[in-house]
């Protein structure tokens, strides 16, 4: 397995002091690896899952020539230029079943939606374009091509085709699909396997009594919310206590049951910060300082799953975790970290920018990152060169129409407030400066990822 700083000489200009946001990034991308276990489920319990094969279409969707739309089928070879034509309707073609009998020239068939095309038929007239007269019908001149409105055996798929790509992560068009094509069940990859905590004396949890000095923990339930938007096994490890036992079993259980491990708090250099120290003698870590805001500090590595059991405080407790459910061999030896800044705004920025694209490749999905919007700046906006800052923004049109971003409150980075209000974040690029008003910037939208 390569090591973290294998990893990291390769990356131009690698300095754990200044990381840049694209250095994280190729660096994520060469760190975490998909999951390798499969399971096959129903159709209805796939949603947000990932597809763990190619998947081949075993039927032709359509599976025969059809009417786009209720009106009248006919041979597109009677159509003139210039010239109406009068047919006379000969019977009417129903959706679900074969339509028998013969079509002669100047004779045409009333047809349905969906209905299969009689041989000998390739063209259909919408209905509301007709003129009826008795047994007839009449169209009106260059109205039409030869095959107008109709659809073609297999034009959405054949027989044969891959339908989906491995790695497909399965949405509500995804399960359509699968369902025109009768399979009721599907192989996808297991679900990952994400343990989260948050780290501090300072940190209460929910139904504690207030005390001086202290704050109730927002940033497990900000997570919360984040790894179920992804879909994946979540699991709260609660609030642990900066001191080495607790932090040694509260890594020991995360390392026991997940894939990865999220902490918030403790990554900062602080005297009184024992995860730091723990992470790096329980694993192969780094600790960066980027150069972004919010979110400077941050620490990405594995930890050894072997090695943090045999080191666990409580002997009874390696016998617990050995004889777990979690199946190692479904797992990859280590699991990977992912120590992110305490502060709550600084929590959700380094997970969308950096966390959720390496779980979705844990997952197994190979979506491509949505891209970012442009929209003009309200106002002017005060930014440094040398680092990529995110800023709380809200999105919406303008009285010209076009996408405009204006600041969304407060951009403090303990201030959640403002992040309710926004509906995505403004980027502001590495080499960047100040933005003046009327400047287009690039929005990354919250929608579909919190």
């Amino acid at each position: 397995m390569t090591r973290l700083d294998e990893i990291a000489a390769g990356l131009q200009g690698y300095d754990p002091q200044a990381m840049t946001t694209a250095q994280v990034a190729q660096f994520l991308e060469q760190l975490v690896q998909p999951v390798q276990g499969r399971e096959t489920l129903p159709l209805h319990e796939t949603l947000g899952r990932v597809l763990a094969t190619d998947l081949v279409s075993p039927i032709s969707v359509p599976p025969h020539d059809n009417s786009a739309m209720d009106g009248y089928a006919f041979d597109g070879a009677a159509l003139q230029a210039g010239q109406g034509l009068r047919l006379r309707v000969v019977g009417t073609a129903f959706a679900g079943a074969a339509w028998s009998g013969v079509v002669q020239a100047g004779e045409c068939l009333r047809i349905m939606t969906g209905a299969m095309m009689p041989d000998g038929l390739d063209t259909v007239v919408p209905q509301e374009f007709t003129q009826a007269d008795g047994e007839h019908i009449h169209i009106p001149p260059d109205l039409l091509r030869p095959g107008d409105n109709r659809r073609f055996a297999g034009e959405d798929l054949m027989q044969g085709a891959v339908a989906l790509a491995a790695g497909t992560r399965l949405g509500p068009a995804a399960l359509g699909l699968l369902a025109s094509l009768g399979l009721a069940r599907v192989q996808v990859l297991r679900r990952l396997r994400v343990a989260y905590f948050s780290t501090g004396d300072e940190i209460l949890s929910l139904g504690e009594a207030p005390r001086e000095g202290a704050v109730y923990d927002s940033n497990r339930f900000t997570l919360l919310g984040l790894l179920a938007r992804l879909g994946v096994q979540a699991i709260d490890l609660g609030v642990v206590r900066d001191e080495p036992a607790a932090l040694r079993e509260a890594f020991a259980d995360a390392a026991r049951q997940a894939d990865a491990v999220i902490t918030s708090g403790g990554v900062s250099v602080g005297e009184a910060d024992h995860t730091r120290h723990l992470m790096r003698e329980l694993g192969d870590v780094a600790f960066w300082r980027i150069a972004m805001r919010p979110g400077r500090p941050m620490a990405v590595g594995r930890i050894a799953r072997h090695e943090i059991l045999a080191k666990s405080a409580s002997s009874a407790y390696a016998e617990s975790a050995s004889s777990s459910s979690f199946n190692s061999a479904s797992a990859p030896q280590d699991a990977v970290l992912f120590g992110l800044p305490g502060n709550p705004v600084a929590v959700m920025v380094t997970f969308l920018a950096f966390v959720r694209p390496a779980l979705l490749r844990m997952m197994g999905s190979t979506e491509p990152a949505p891209p970012l919007l442009r929209a003009r700046s309200a106002s002017a906006i005060r930014k440094k060169p040398g680092r990529t800052e995110y800023q709380r923004g809200l999105v919406a049109r303008g009285a010209d129409g076009q996408l405009e971003v204006r600041a969304a409150g407060n951009q403090g980075s303990g201030v959640l407030s403002s992040m309710v209000q926004a509906n995505g974040l403004i980027v502001l690029p590495h080499a960047g400066g100040d933005v003046a008003a009327g400047d287009l910037v690039d929005v990354m939208v919250f929608e579909g990822a919190m």
